[in-house]
């Protein structure tokens, strides 16, 4: 059976995991929009501990789903994740060696926001090394098999502790504790090459 998982900005360190415990996935592109998720933000290691990074959506008069929802660019969003994303990871072991590989999604207008998603997470998941396959959606089921739709919550507790338990060096340890649970690019900036056996042990 697929799974049917929502589709995240730059999503988590848990979010890649379950992902990759799956074969072939479905990305959930017909529920309506919900507001204050990771479909829209992620959170980083900044050097003061936790940061949200928000990306901008324009609003529907009414309520709009998922696919239709377009990237509000009049903000100038872009500038203000990429220097964020430098200021956190610029001193870590590999962010040289991807930082071409994300520098265009900064530096080239999107309107929608599915598929600058979808672009983000097909980078991520070829420097996962990773052979994983997606399909989206092609009608809206309130009841699904295997559905992450509503797993991951910007409110709730990490639902797996091992993602307390194995740490990995992040670029602030020396002066803050560990931050579990980031976006996917905490790890792949920290550990590179090994970031795909990391999310299989957690």
């Amino acid at each position: 059976m697929n799974n049917l998982f929502p589709l995240f900005y730059l999503g988590s360190i848990e979010y890649y995991s379950r992902m990759l415990e799956h074969g072939e996935i479905i990305f959930e592109q017909f529920e309506n929009f919900p507001k204050q998720t990771y479909r829209n933000r992620c959170v980083i290691a900044g050097p003061n501990g936790k940061q949200n990074l928000l990306l901008p959506v324009l609003k529907g008069r009414t309520k709009q789903l998922v696919k239709d929802v377009r990237i509000s660019n009049t903000e100038n969003w872009q500038k203000i994740h990429w220097k964020s994303l430098e200021a956190a990871y610029r001193a870590s072991p590999y962010f040289e060696y991807y930082e071409n590989e994300f520098y265009p999604y900064y530096h080239t207008e999107f309107n929608s926001l599915q598929e600058f998603n979808l672009k983000l997470h097909e980078t991520i998941i070829h420097l996962l090394q990773k052979n994983s396959s997606y399909s989206l959606s092609v009608r809206y089921e309130p009841v699904y098999g295997v559905d992450y739709r509503s797993f991951f919550s910007t409110k709730s507790q990490i639902n797996n502790e091992n993602l307390e338990e194995k740490k990995y060096i992040q670029v602030f340890s020396d002066r803050m504790d560990f931050l579990p649970n980031l976006s996917i690019l905490d790890l792949l900036f920290n550990e590179g090459p090994n970031a795909l056996a990391y999310l299989r042990l957690v």
